[in-house]
């Protein structure tokens, strides 16, 4: 009997370990960073972005200039002068507001720009994760530079290089210390 029970229990073991799935990582950002499409949409919107930048400190420095003559004349000036300055400055300070916030901001032109050149290469490297993923029969594919936490990963379920050897991107040599920290080399220990 006992026999019996054993022999049901290790085909019961041996069914559900055959039914296993199966796990990998990636990590995109490294992915992303060895493309030279992505290299240059993040140069094209720092380049942006800096140019709103300065545009928005000039009319900051020009309130600032409208403010330090207003207290330099501020005793010369009638009541109704000083209101009307300082409904100037106070419009001039919406204005820059406003700019910085149609620039900036959330739905504003900057994440709308990057929104329009990251997300196909995104989709690129999605595509391509499916595509190994389907081959590899991985079922779920985890992504490690996104802020999951993991104690320990094995190396040999990281994926990343064959996603950018399928891509057709090379690896560098200056990405050694990816490497040396991804196999436990270099890094934390736990």
């Amino acid at each position: 009997m006992k026999k019996i029970t054993f022999l049901l229990f290790l085909a019961f073991f041996l069914q559900l370990s055959s039914q296993a799935q199966k796990f990998g990582f990636i990590d995109s950002e490294y992915i992303l960073k060895q493309m030279p499409e992505y290299k240059q949409a993040e140069k094209e919107i720092d380049k942006l972005a800096k140019g709103w930048q300065k545009d928005l400190e000039k009319m900051y420095d020009e309130i600032q200039k409208m403010y330090r003559d207003y207290q330099a004349e501020e005793v010369l000036l009638t009541k109704e002068m000083k209101a009307e300055r300082k409904a100037l400055i106070a419009k001039k300070e919406k204005e820059a507001k406003d700019y910085q916030n149609k620039m900036f901001g959330y739905n504003g032109l900057l994440f709308l720009k990057r929104q329009d050149l990251i997300k196909p290469i995104q989709e690129k490297v999605y595509e391509t994760v499916e595509k190994v993923s389907k081959r590899k029969k991985i079922q779920i594919m985890f992504d490690k530079s996104s802020g999951i936490v993991m104690i320990y990963m094995n190396p040999m379920h990281d994926y990343t290089d064959e996603i950018l050897e399928e891509m057709g991107l090379k690896q560098k040599e200056a990405d050694v210390e990816y490497d040396e920290a991804k196999n436990g080399k270099k890094g934390k220990q736990f």
